[in-house]
């Protein structure tokens, strides 16, 4: 026998070998059908996973997080499966589960796959899922392993790959096996309430090197209420592309003479320079200085950052005066440069010092799209000069002040450290080892949790992603704040400490909006293109009702606001009065004042809210001290 502690610090016996399926099922049979999985000792494993020792079990039901994922990464399998009995050629990839739904990378030869195929395999998947083909699992040395997927060059790449002696385990279901992790649902006939949502080119594991395979896309729920509900976001978020309502607002444009260069129009330039003026503000009263480094700098530069060997490939390059230069990719080198100018102390520091620098990076072209993956753009740079004791204290400053920046645009977050490369990296191991355990022990300190992306730290230093929340449920990577140990030491960076002598300082890399094209982009979806005041690039559309009557009085009005130095359009069209009003919500424009009879003779203005249906009467001046007090608070 056995002892089997509970959640809820219970024990109890059972025979030796029990799964957590047959624990679920002697506790209730209810319990049963909710079970999809469970945790052995903190351990995810698969619901009929035998329990050989004393344990503390924990049941995932289908309420759980947890659940959704296993859900959805049984549901690439089933995809994979149906795949497989439609096109036999197919070779696989990888098919993980993501933050809604999944996907499955597939090389399908010569067959071009189009939407039009979907239909079928979620035909195929459905009568696979209505067999109820029980799932199991095995151990198998690395040469069965590759005996079982000899015919998949992709499988057998990834198996090749394990070190010698790691635990290689296959999940089967029917006629149908794959290489994988686990867990998974203990049967297909959980996979009930499934849509195959798009197409997409993938490289074989990320390298444009490789060959590109197809990539679906799709995504599931326990239940068909919860399925709708995701189509429905869906349907809305293609409503708030920001191409679209960039195009329709008149914010920016794209053109063929550059692509991934996109051109900023007179409303959209508004936008951008409110968003500015704001991120200035609010760093200069947290102690920033500003400065402005070139655009293009000698290629020597690059070599002592080590951009030219780790980055090289992502750079537009020049020749001047017979010695080539490179256009910035980053603003760092710059700030080294500006640093090294002067002599510092330890009483300088901490020393911050923000640029809002314009870069170029060489995108592939077909991963250009909108504002959100571009090929100029304006980072958000800041580099905090310290020592290494201060590095605790100044991570934890820096999040208070993504709190709140963030929060000023209804933006929620999480945090995910990256730790070093596996391949292109700069510096020394240990020094490494270092920094991101400072990070983890800042974020710790603050009580903040955080998940670990092994591998996906800069070249030069381990970082903080800050995940973004929108609206509709999207997860963006926005804001970094990387601790570099590298390059000052790259570029001799020093500092007098109270002792006089000279010592190396540790930097921080931080970003918060990341690229100002991309924030942008991500707040014209996020709020559907219907502005708070403060930002929008017309706050207020006057309406005369008829302008032959009404204009010099509202020419007297829009006078007022512009003194008051708000934003105004005017509509003196010989047009209805329902109709200017209808046109001025196309444009989400914040606020209508509309001007007839009663409210030239009282002095007054009549106004309507963006989206809002009922109008307020009021004094000119209380409008203005109302919509004054509504941007001044953001």
């Amino acid at each position: 026998m056995i002892d089997i502690k509970f959640a809820d610090g219970s024990v109890k016996k059972f025979e030796r070998g029990i799964s957590a399926e047959a624990v679920a099922a002697a506790i209730s049979p209810s319990l049963k059908k909710r079970c999809v999985a469970a945790k052995v000792n903190g351990v995810l494993v698969d619901l009929v996973r035998p329990i050989e020792s004393d344990a503390d079990l924990e049941l995932i039901l289908d309420d759980r997080p947890e659940a959704l994922e296993i859900l959805r990464h049984s549901s690439a399998h089933l995809m994979a499966q149906a795949v497989k009995s439609l096109y036999p050629e197919a070779h696989f990839g990888v098919g993980p589960a993501i933050e809604e739904g999944y996907y499955y990378d597939i090389d399908f030869g010569d067959k071009v796959l189009t939407d039009s195929d979907l239909p079928e395999i979620e035909k195929a998947m459905a009568k696979l899922a209505s067999g109820n083909q029980s799932v199991s699992r095995r151990e198998v040395s690395k040469a069965e392993a590759l005996k079982v997927f000899a015919d998949d060059p992709y499988k057998t790449e990834l198996i090749n790959d394990l070190p010698e002696g790691e635990i290689i385990t296959l999940y089967s279901q029917g006629d149908f096996t794959d290489l994988c992790r686990g867990p998974h649902l203990p049967s297909t006939k959980w996979i009930k309430h499934f849509k195959l949502t798009s197409l997409a080119g993938a490289y074989w594991r990320g390298d444009s090197k490789n060959k590109q395979l197809t990539r679906i896309y799709g995504t599931s729920f326990f239940s068909a209420e919860e399925l709708q509900s995701y189509l429905k976001l869906v349907e809305e978020r293609k409503k708030r592309d920001h191409r679209k309502l960039g195009k329709e607002l008149d914010l920016f444009m794209l053109s063929e003479y550059g692509p991934g260069f996109p051109f900023w129009l007179p409303k959209g330039m508004i936008l951008r320079r409110e968003l500015e003026a704001f991120w200035y503000k609010v760093h200069l009263k947290e102690g920033y200085q500003l400065i402005q480094t070139p655009i293009m700098l000698n290629k020597e530069l690059w070599v002592i950052s080590g951009h030219w060997m780790n980055y090289r490939e992502n750079m537009y390059t020049s020749v001047i005066d017979d010695q080539e230069f490179a256009i910035k990719p980053m603003n760092c080198p710059g700030g080294m440069l500006v640093y090294k100018r002067d002599i510092h102390s330890y009483k300088d520091f901490p020393l911050k010092v923000g640029e809002l620098g314009l870069v170029h990076r060489h995108e592939a072209s077909g991963a250009l799209n909108g504002l959100f993956r571009v090929r100029n753009f304006t980072q958000d740079d800041a580099h905090i000069f310290m020592t290494e004791d201060m590095i605790v204290h100044e991570i934890a400053e820096l999040v208070r002040l993504y709190d709140y920046m963030y929060s000023v645009f209804g933006l929620s977050y999480h945090i995910e450290l990256s730790t070093r490369p596996l391949e292109k990296f700069i510096g020394e191991i240990a020094t490494w080892d270092r920094a991101e355990k400072a990070l983890a022990d800042a974020l710790k300190s603050m009580g903040k949790e955080y998940k670990v992306n092994p591998g996906d730290g800069a070249f030069y230093g381990p970082k903080l992603d800050f995940k973004l929340r929108d609206s509709m449920n999207r997860i963006w990577q926005c804001g970094t704040i990387q601790l570099d140990m590298n390059l000052p030491e790259r570029f001799d960076l020093t500092y007098v400490d109270a002792n006089g002598e000279k010592k190396r300082p540790v930097m921080l890399h931080r970003a918060l909006f990341g690229s100002i094209e991309r924030f942008i982009g991500i707040l014209i979806e996020h709020y559907a293109g219907a502005f708070p005041t403060w930002l929008a690039p017309v706050q207020i559309k006057l309406i005369a009702v008829n302008p032959d009557l009404h204009k010099a009085y509202a020419d007297r009005v829009m006078k007022t606001l512009l003194d008051r130095e708000l934003r105004v359009e005017t509509d003196y069209r010989e047009e209805k009065l329902g109709y200017k009003i209808r046109e001025a919500q196309t444009q989400k424009i914040p606020y209508q004042i509309i001007l007839g009879d009663r409210e030239a003779q009282e002095e007054m203005v009549t106004f309507r809210r963006y989206g809002k249906e009922e109008s307020f009467t009021v004094s000119l001046n209380d409008f203005v001290e109302m919509i004054q007090k509504e941007i001044a608070n953001k």
